[in-house]
């Protein structure tokens, strides 16, 4: 049986912490930043961790990572 494969586009945006945990960055940060708040945009720029409910999909979408 073949290899799976990755699904390319959730590869380039998701990656995996040392413990084991996928990291992502946030929303809406690219464009009409006029109108937000300078606390918000700064908020933005961070990496978050991908909730649990969504992790099985992401192994799913992701293998061997």
């Amino acid at each position: 049986m073949p290899k799976m494969k990755s699904n390319s586009g959730a590869a380039k945006r998701f990656s995996k912490t040392g413990s084991g945990k996928w990291k992502r960055n946030n929303a809406f940060g690219n464009h009409i930043l006029t109108k937000k708040s300078p606390k918000r945009k700064r908020n933005i720029r961070g990496t978050e961790l991908v909730a649990k409910s969504d992790v099985k999909a992401l192994n799913r979408l992701v293998p061997g990572r």
